[in-house]
């Protein structure tokens, strides 16, 4: 004798139960990625960007005459937008990945913005020639 599966109805509550932790990681990683993310302009370039409550890039060499301009303030922002929009993609891919929800896969949630950030950072750096 087997036994049915239970109804969809049923599963709802466990699903539910499941997603919710993905959700309140994900959130909270997105908001300071968010928040942090011109402060971590400064440190990767040294630019003269703030805190967003500080001034954000009012400092920053993008408003200087003479290069080098921050490559991710430079062309009105848009190094910069692309690789906070990677960043955050990569945290909801990890976030929401099908499985279990566990610690390790939470931190991960939060150390793709410095880890992703870098890169990008440096990669942007790179090809605007920052430091050359």
């Amino acid at each position: 004798m087997t036994t049915a599966a239970p109804p969809s109805s049923a599963r709802r509550p466990e699903l539910l139960r499941s997603l919710i932790p993905k959700f309140a990681c994900l959130a909270v990683a997105l908001g300071v990625t968010y928040v942090f993310f011109i402060q971590y302009c400064d440190l990767i370039f040294s630019c003269g960007c703030q805190a967003l409550w500080a001034g954000a890039s009012s400092s920053c060499n993008i408003h200087a005459p003479a290069p080098p301009h921050c490559p991710w303030c430079l062309h009105h922002g848009s190094y910069g937008w692309w690789s906070l929009s990677g960043i955050c993609a990569a945290q909801a891919g990890i976030a929401l990945w099908p499985g279990a929800f566990g610690l390790a896969r939470g931190i991960s949630v939060f150390l793709a913005f410095p880890v992703l950030g870098g890169v990008f950072g440096v990669a942007a750096g790179l090809v605007t020639g920052y430091w050359g």
